[in-house]
């Protein structure tokens, strides 16, 4: 995964409230184990006509003026289904971080899992940040991964990040990476321990 220390970019607001697993990546789409080429079908139902396939011009990621590697949705993101795919299909658009004053629980730690920030912000600010890059879409978000803060418009918030989550984003490590990084110390404990056990028998 790509390390992921700070992160100041332009953001695509999407403030629909509830938005579940399968609005993010439709079912039909889960034939795929291989994390590449979710990114397509990001929000299919949404993008583009049921009927004819064509982009709906209505949907914000079809709108050329809003564009960024931050996503900020409305209240409750990710609830529903318990799908991987959903965090693979964000990442792989190029999304980097998602906004939210709430997620649901299993997204978040798949999201994690997967090099995603959530980011969970106070609804005042939120609704803050959605409205002013609505109104303008050049305004930058900036987000401090190592400081655990959000800034928008000379305004910052402080977000939880899990300890551990927050070593593997800011090293661009998977679980099996970290354990990698930890070898040394590892082998160290297993000297340590079998001296230990060796002088008691």
């Amino acid at each position: 995964m790509q390390k992921l220390v700070m992160i100041q970019s332009r953001a695509i607001p999407l403030p629909a409230e509830n938005i579940d697993t399968d609005q993010i990546i439709p079912a039909r789409f889960l034939k795929s184990i291989d994390k590449k080429g979710f990114g397509e079908n990001l929000f299919r139902d949404w993008r583009y006509n049921v009927h004819t396939n064509e982009p709906n011009p209505d949907f914000v990621l079809n709108n050329s003026k809003y564009s960024g590697e931050i996503l900020v949705a409305g209240n409750n993101f990710g609830c529903g289904s318990s799908r991987e795919h959903a965090a693979w299909a964000l990442t792989d658009y190029g999304f980097k971080v998602v906004v939210s004053s709430f997620f649901a629980d299993i997204f978040k730690g798949n999201a994690l899992n997967n090099g995603l920030l959530p980011v969970k912000v106070s609804e005042n600010f939120l609704h803050e940040i959605l409205n002013g890059i609505t109104e303008n879409p050049e305004k930058e978000i900036k987000v401090d991964v190592e400081s655990q803060t959000i800034s928008f418009e000379g305004n910052s918030e402080y977000f939880e990040i899990d300890s551990y989550k927050k070593i593997c984003l800011m090293n661009g490590y998977d679980d099996i990476d970290f354990l990698i990084s930890r070898k040394q110390a590892i082998e160290e404990f297993e000297l340590k321990t079998q001296r230990i056990y060796e002088n008691k028998f």
